[in-house]
């Protein structure tokens, strides 16, 4: 397996966990010494999402070219025609600059990339304390329809069978809790 130079925290969570909002947290605790993987997407930007600071916005054609390429670490098809992946040159970037890498991926996408790092990542569940509450979660940020929550709701279903497979499972039912030990938990595995 290729040696990497650097540590990688690996946040997965279905839609409306409160990972983002986690991730956040930890990339201002400057103790920690972690610079945000950048993912690809060629999904439409929400809000005020920024090109490449929130994602790197690509057309369809352009995310596949460069995945043919070999250009990702990992990538996949997360909804139909709606790729999300991480470029090998965001890991160059980080750890070049003697920093810890944090990612905010989807499940499948976390999954892939504990298994790409191996003991030099860890990966954290971020889990809602039920589906009600995440189904509340979706609809109170007002960002899509009601049939894109829906759809959201189901794969989280899914998505929440995934969670044994991660290093540990954080709830997010109350977030100063949950930031509380998700910064214990991330201190912890940088010390190793």
């Amino acid at each position: 397996m290729e040696r990497f130079s650097g540590k990688a925290i690996i946040f997965s969570a279905p839609s409306g966990a409160g990972k983002t909002t986690i991730v956040r947290h930890l990339l201002q605790m400057v103790h920690l010494r972690l610079e945000f993987s950048v993912s690809a997407t060629s999904r439409a930007k929400r809000g005020h999402e920024v090109d490449g600071k929130d994602y790197y916005f690509l057309s369809a054609g352009d995310f596949l070219k460069k995945a043919k390429a070999g250009m990702f670490l990992e990538w996949e098809e997360v909804y139909r025609d709606q790729y999300y992946g991480t470029l090998k040159s965001e890991m160059d970037r980080i750890w070049s600059a003697g920093k810890n890498v944090i990612f905010d991926v989807d499940v499948v996408g976390g999954l892939n990339l504990k298994k790409i790092f191996g003991e030099q990542a860890l990966s954290i569940f971020v889990q809602p304390p039920s589906i009600e509450v995440l189904n509340f979660r979706l609809r109170n940020r007002s960002t899509e329809t009601p049939e894109k929550i829906a759809m959201r709701i189901e794969k989280a279903k899914h998505e929440m069978s995934f969670a044994p497979k991660f290093d540990f499972i954080l709830v997010n039912d109350k977030l100063d809790l949950a930031l509380q030990q998700a910064e214990a938990k991330v201190s912890e595995f940088i010390r190793l």
